[in-house]
């Protein structure tokens, strides 16, 4: 086996656990919807995860490169020049879902649960749009609705200490499930931490494959491996 086989055949694995983690931290916070209101989309916890970055961007975007990656495992597509371009290729959808993933992630993330902006969690404004997701704005990013105290800070102040709260105590105030407020936040808040570090590694996953997959297609595989293809 070559190292662009091998490492294609490792890249098929790591994807195959971020997008089932991807998979599962998106259905968590559905879960827990139907679990406290009966049924689905009534008062969820945010508008994010029925963007389903997880499910879809995460998940199922990178099922094809990962089947085809895997198969360098078992002699198959992988091991000749066309699989190896056409893993190449495969990977970027993989590197579109990432991004839309880190995209929703990110969004989801900055705005906190529906409960922070909307006392009765209204989805009013959970209709999709790409707009939405490109309307970021890095100097918000101070996660002020999840360190303290109260879910949304007094409209007069700008210093995320200013109610005593830090994010060296944040532990104090947050992690714990006393309330249905506090226990959104901390829900919203892992589940989408979560799905952006998995978009993060699945775009270097995707983007390392692609260049493995060129240089595949450019060098070939083992003699060996050839003639059994």
């Amino acid at each position: 086996m070559t190292c662009c086989e091998g490492w294609t055949s490792c890249n098929g694995f790591s994807l195959l656990v971020l997008l089932l983690l991807g998979i599962v931290l998106n259905a968590i916070p559905l879960i827990v919807n139907v679990v406290d209101e009966g049924q689905f989309f009534h008062n969820p916890i945010s508008c994010f995860e029925w963007w389903f970055p997880g499910i879809i961007g995460a998940g199922l975007m990178v099922i094809p490169a990962t089947t085809m990656s895997l198969a360098a495992r078992r002699r198959a597509c992988c091991n000749n020049r066309t699989g190896m371009f056409l893993s190449s290729l495969l990977n970027v959808i993989t590197v579109i879902g990432a991004v839309y993933c880190m995209l929703v992630s990110t969004q989801a993330l900055l705005e906190g649960p529906l409960i922070c902006n909307s006392p009765e969690n209204s989805t009013s404004s959970c209709e999709f749009s790409f707009s939405n997701l490109s309307d970021i704005h890095p100097e918000s990013f101070d996660l002020q609705w999840f360190f303290s105290e109260a879910c949304v800070a007094p409209a007069d102040v700008t210093d995320p200490t200013a109610n005593g709260i830090t994010a060296g105590d944040w532990r104090t105030h947050t992690l714990h499930f006393d309330s249905k407020e506090n226990k959104y936040r901390v829900i919203h808040f892992s589940v989408f931490l979560g799905l952006l570090l998995v978009g993060i590694l699945e775009l270097l996953f995707g983007l390392s494959q692609m260049v493995i997959g060129f240089l595949g297609c450019l060098c070939g595989v083992s003699k060996r491996r050839s003639r059994i293809v």
